[in-house]
C-alpha cells in the first residue's frame, strides 16, 4: 500500500497546488485589461507585485504541506523518484508542462533546503522530451493580409482589440499608423500587397501602457509590428508603430518590469516573441511575460550546456572592485556572478541581510529600464577546476563563509546572476567624444528616470552603472538604493564666519538621510571634459530640486505624430509607458 499510495498522493498534492497557482496567476493577468481601461495605474503595479509574490508564497505553503504529509519520510530518495515519475505522467501533455516542472523543482528545493545544487535524479534539471509542450489547435495569433492601402488593416486590428473606454481619435491614429507602415515598407523596397501580418491575440500590459504585439512577414523573415497604446484623460491613443528590432528589444529588456499578459501555451508565445527579438534568450522572454522562475530554470539549463561545451575559467570581473559585492565572470558567457562580501570596508555600513532586501526591492519595483534584473541562486555547485587561481584566492579571502570547497567542487551558498555589461567608467576610457557625450547624457537620464519612479541610487559613481549592447546606461549596484521620498535633499547652508568656512568638518547638522546635490560635482565624474558635458546636459541634478518627484504627464504634444518628442527622452516609444508609472 505504501509503495503505491504515498508517492502518488505527494505528486497529486504538488500538482493541485500548481494548478491553484496557475489559476491565480491567470486571474491576476486577466484583470490588467480592466485596470488599463479604468486608468488604475496603482492597481496595475499592485497586480505586478502580487503576482511576483504569489509564486514564493505558494511554494512555501506547498513545501510545508509536503513536509507535514511525509514527516520522517521526507528524505526518502526512492519515494521522491516515484513522486517525480508520477508527477510527470500527469503533466506530460499539459500546455504549461515546462512551468509545472519548475514549480515541482521549487517545491523540492523548499523541502530540501540544505541540499547542494540541483539533484538531477529527483528534479527536472534538464528539459524533458522536446522543449515545446505542443502546438495549439487554435492559433494564438490573428492573421491579416495587406492590400494596397494599410488603412483597412488597422481598421480590422482595432475592431478585434476592443476596450471598455473610448479612443481619443481613432481615425487620426489609423492615419498615422498607415503612414508609418508605408514608410517602413518603402525603406525595405517592398510592396504592401499580399504581405502577411500575424498579431498575438493576447495583449501585453505594463504600468501605463498596453501593447499589441505582432510581426510582419517579408521574404519569409519576421519583422516587429508592435503598437503601444496609452490611456490619458481624453481616451486611448496609439503611441507609435514599432518595426525596428532594437526598439522592440528594449521593450522586452531584462532592465524592465515584467508584462501582465494572459497566455495559454507559453512556449508558443515565447517562440513568437523571439521571432521579433532574436537577440533575446528564451529565459529572458519567460521572465518578460511573468514566468521568471521558469526563466531562471531555462537560464540554468543553458548555463550547464555552456559549461559542458567550453573550457575557459571563471575570473574576477573587470572594473573597480565593489566594496560590498565580489563579482566574477566567465569570459565566454555573457553573465556576471555576484556574492556579498563577508566584511564591508568603511564607509559602507549596511548588513548582508539589508543587501538582500535591496535586491528584493529591485525585483518587485518598476525598473523603468534602468535597473538590471537578476536571478538569485543558493547552494550552487561548480567544478573547482573552472576557477582561476586568482579568483579562488579572492573567494577564500573575501567570502569564506559563503563557500564550501572540496577536492573537486566549489559550492556557493548564495549568489546573484546578472547580464554582463561594460562598466560605464571603463566604457568612457575608450569612447570617442561623440560616444562619451551620448552615454553620459543617458547616465543623467537614468538618474532622472529612477527618480521618476521614486528610486534614489545612493551611490551614483560611474562604476556602478553599466552600458548595454544598445548603449543604454543601467544601474546595477543596489547596496545603497532607497526610495527617493525617504531622503532629504538640502542646500549646504552658508557659513556664518571664517571659522565655519575653513572648517575641515561640516559646520552644519547632517542627518542620516540628508543629501546635498551641490556636492555631486566633487566626486561623480573625474574627467574634466566628461564633467563639463554632464554639467551642460544635466546641471539640474546638482540642485536640491533633484529630490522633487515629477508629477506632470510626460505627454507634451497633443497633435499625434508617429515619433512624438518626449520630455527627457530621445526614444519614440516611451511616452509615459515606462516613465512615471504612477504618481508616488
Amino acid at each position: 500500500m505504501f509503495e503505491k499510495l504515498i508517492p502518488y498522493d505527494v505528486a497529486h498534492l504538488i500538482l493541485g497546488e500548481y494548478l491553484d497557482y496557475y489559476h491565480q496567476f491567470k486571474r491576476i493577468t486577466k484583470r490588467a485589461k480592466i485596470r488599463f481601461e479604468n486608468r488604475d495605474w496603482h492597481g496595475i503595479q499592485g497586480a505586478a507585485k502580487e503576482r511576483a509574490n504569489l509564486y514564493k508564497s505558494k511554494i512555501e505553503e506547498t513545501g510545508e504541506k509536503v513536509k507535514d504529509f511525509l514527516a520522517s519520510d521526507i528524505q526518502n530518495r526512492r519515494l521522491w523518484s516515484q513522486v517525480k515519475e508520477m508527477y510527470y505522467e500527469d503533466i506530460m501533455n499539459f500546455n504549461t508542462r515546462n512551468i509545472a516542472e519548475t514549480f515541482y523543482n521549487s517545491v523540492f528545493r523548499a523541502v530540501h533546503r540544505s541540499q547542494a545544487s540541483a539533484d538531477e535524479e529527483l528534479m527536472f534539471v534538464h528539459a524533458t522530451g522536446t522543449y515545446r509542450e505542443f502546438k495549439s489547435t487554435e492559433p494564438i495569433f490573428y492573421t491579416f493580409y495587406l492590400g494596397k492601402s494599410p488603412r483597412s488593416l488597422f481598421e480590422q486590428i482595432f475592431s478585434l482589440y476592443l476596450f471598455d473606454a473610448p479612443f481619443e481619435d481613432i481615425d487620426r491614429d489609423i492615419h498615422y499608423l498607415s503612414l508609418a507602415l508605408n514608410q517602413h515598407l518603402e525603406k525595405l523596397h517592398v510592396s504592401p500587397v499580399g504581405l502577411r501580418i500575424e498579431i498575438l491575440k493576447s495583449m501585453f500590459f505594463r504600468n501605463k501602457g498596453a501593447y499589441i504585439v505582432g510581426r510582419i512577414i517579408i521574404f519569409n523573415k519576421a519583422f516587429p509590428f508592435v503598437i503601444p497604446l496609452l490611456h490619458e484623460d481624453k481616451g486611448i491613443y496609439a503611441d507609435a508603430l514599432l518595426s525596428n528590432y532594437d526598439d522592440v528589444s528594449s521593450i522586452f529588456s531584462y532592465n524592465r518590469s515584467y508584462f501582465l499578459v494572459d497566455v495559454d501555451i507559453v512556449t508558443e508565445t515565447v517562440d513568437f516573441i523571439r521571432s521579433i527579438v532574436p537577440t533575446k534568450s528564451v529565459g529572458e522572454l519567460y521572465n518578460s511575460i511573468g514566468f521568471e522562475k521558469h526563466g531562471k530554470t531555462v537560464f540554468y539549463r543553458d548555463f550547464l550546456r555552456h559549461l559542458e561545451q567550453t573550457e575557459d575559467k571563471f575570473v574576477i570581473a573587470p572594473g573597480i572592485p565593489g566594496m560590498v559585492m565580489l563579482v566574477f565572470t566567465l569570459p565566454s558567457y555573457n553573465m556576471v556572478f555576484k556574492l556579498i562580501r563577508d566584511r564591508f570596508m568603511p564607509p559602507k555600513n549596511v548588513t548582508a541581510e539589508e543587501v538582500k532586501q535591496k535586491y528584493e526591492l529591485v525585483n518587485l519595483h518598476d525598473r523603468v529600464g534602468r535597473m538590471t534584473d537578476s536571478h538569485m541562486f543558493q547552494n550552487l555547485v561548480f567544478d573547482i577546476t573552472r576557477f582561476s587561481p586568482e579568483l579562488l584566492k579572492e573567494l577564500q579571502q573575501e567570502v569564506a563563509s559563503k563557500i564550501t570547497i572540496t577536492d573537486k567542487t566549489l559550492e556557493i551558498k548564495h549568489l546573484y546572476v546578472e547580464k554582463r555589461m561594460i562598466p560605464l567608467n571603463i566604457f568612457l576610457e575608450n569612447a570617442t567624444m561623440k560616444e562619451a557625450r551620448s552615454v553620459i547624457n543617458d547616465y543623467g537620464k537614468a538618474i532622472k528616470e529612477l527618480a521618476a519612479v521614486n528610486i534614489f541610487p545612493g551611490d551614483m559613481l560611474l562604476k556602478n552603472f553599466g552600458v548595454t549592447r544598445l548603449k543604454r546606461v543601467v544601474f546595477y549596484d543596489y547596496d545603497e538604493i532607497g526610495f527617493l521620498t525617504d531622503y532629504n535633499f538640502r542646500r549646504i547652508p552658508k557659513p556664518r564666519d571664517d571659522e565655519e568656512e575653513w572648517s575641515g568638518e561640516p559646520y552644519y547638522h547632517v542627518g542620516a538621510n540628508d543629501i546635498f546635490p551641490e556636492e555631486f560635482p566633487k566626486f561623480l565624474i573625474g574627467n574634466p571634459a566628461i564633467k563639463s558635458i554632464f554639467y551642460e546636459l544635466h546641471h539640474d541634478l546638482y540642485d536640491q530640486n533633484f529630490g522633487k518627484i515629477p508629477k506632470k504627464s510626460y505627454r507634451q504634444v497633443k497633435s499625434w505624430i508617429p515619433s512624438p518628442i518626449v520630455e527627457g527622452l530621445d526614444s519614440k516609444i516611451f511616452m509615459g509607458i515606462e516613465l512615471l508609472a504612477v504618481d508616488v
